[in-house]
């Protein structure tokens, strides 16, 4: 009979292993030695043990799921209890057992780092959802609708939550986004309506615009211009595209009026050129008679100018007001000078002022009468009255004899 630590060889050639103070019948190894026979079953039991040599390395080197290792050390313990081997099968049981502790430990490691992922989840989730219910209300249209596209992302990115809490957090974040999608679609809409509303406005002007651009009447067609841009102004914003082809239409039908325009001003203005020579000539002419010492020889004189002048012609438009300027101050001192004659001159002025003088001289004459007396008298509250009246009277007789002065002169 052959025996080693763990098992042995009955004389039948039966194998048994011993696993504590128990045996047990492992089977035989016909044809063979006891010992060829111990050393099959030991292999068998070498095999065992590789296998769980194997799963504790393992655990040890990688973050193998609890459920994994448990699942594994299940599937070994059965092997084990019914392992047709001789070795240290209670020394295995030993090691399934540590393995399972190990499998225990990771699963409440994983179910805690399971929780708190599940918690930071939701805390994520809520915030996705606080955020998006504070843009409900938001008028920046293509910031929001770019912000709500990242946070679905993100809510897509996070990890599920119980199913309640998960549809609950959804419908917040789902009615947050329909209630801005909703503003926003009929905030577009109003757009889109007063975006029609002002492309056919704007057609009608670029219609009449286009009318106008042959026309020759300069005047009243620069006017219809004008008042034609500021309806463009007031008529609102097309879309964008419309709103730039309808300014180019707008735009060129101007452009070709005042083109044609300014051309034929341009030529009135180089044949007027002559014109603006004579009246210049003419303009200092006139101005030579300033300072104005004769009016009446100054008035026949410009009289003689204005009837040249006038048939003269026009003369460009730059220089019109300028030339123009230079004679109307001449005649302006020409009809000064015919005033200040005509002040000086005025018989009935002259006498108002010749009265106005012997009125005030008279009165002084009589204040000085007044203030002798109340000086002879002593009575100086009288005699400072009147002192104060006289100064006051030689006032006004000064300014009374310098106006009477004016029509000596």
């Amino acid at each position: 009979m052959a025996t080693s630590e763990f098992g042995r060889v009955a004389e039948d050639g039966t194998v048994y292993v011993r696993v504590g103070d128990d045996e047990r019948a492992v089977g035989s190894y016909p044809g063979a030695t006891p010992e060829e026979a111990l050393a099959y079953f030991s292999r068998k039991y070498d095999a065992l043990a590789a296998e769980v040599s194997l799963l504790e390395q393992r655990v040890r080197k990688a973050e193998v799921p609890a459920k994994d290792v448990a699942s594994s050390v299940e599937r070994l313990r059965t092997s084990v209890s019914t392992a047709n081997a001789v070795g240290d099968l209670a020394g295995l049981g030993t090691r399934l057992d540590a393995l399972a502790a190990t499998a225990a430990e990771k699963q409440v490691e994983a179910d805690a780092a399971k929780a708190q992922a599940r918690e930071a989840a939701r805390v994520d989730k809520e915030r996705i959802v606080a955020e998006s219910e504070s843009l409900a209300t938001s008028t920046a249209w293509k910031a929001t609708g770019d912000r709500f596209r990242a946070l679905l992302e993100e809510w897509k990115k996070a990890p599920r939550l119980d199913r309640r809490t998960d549809d609950e957090l959804w419908k917040r974040f789902s009615a947050a986004r329909s209630a801005f999608d909703k503003v926003r679609r009929q905030h577009f809409a109003t757009l889109d309506a007063e975006r029609g509303e002002a492309k056919a406005r704007k057609e009608e002007l670029v219609r009449q615009a286009e009318e106008l651009s042959g026309s020759t009447e300069w005047g009243p067609t620069a006017g219809a211009y004008r008042d034609l841009m500021s309806r463009w102004k007031a008529a609102g914003r097309a879309g964008r595209d419309d709103e730039e082809s309808l300014w180019q239409r707008f735009r060129a039908a101007q452009d070709a009026f005042f083109a044609a325009r300014n051309a034929v001003f341009d030529e009135r203005d180089s044949d007027q050129k002559v014109n603006l020579e004579q009246k210049e000539a003419l303009a200092a002419e006139a101005e030579a008679l300033l300072p104005i010492t004769d009016h009446k020889a100054a008035r026949r004189a410009l009289r003689g100018i204005a009837e040249r002048w006038e048939s003269v012609g026009h003369v460009p438009r730059g220089d019109r007001d300028r030339v123009e300027g230079r004679l109307r101050r001449v005649e302006d001192a020409v009809r000064d000078a015919e005033q200040d004659e005509w002040r000086r001159t005025n018989p009935e002025a002259r006498a108002r002022a010749e009265a106005a003088v012997s009125m005030l001289q008279q009165a002084i004459s009589q204040l000085e009468t007044k203030a002798e007396k109340a000086r002879a008298a002593g009575k100086e509250r009288e005699l400072a009255d009147a002192e104060a009246s006289l100064e006051a009277r030689r006032s006004w007789l000064a300014e009374a004899e310098r106006a009477l002065a004016e029509f000596t002169r």
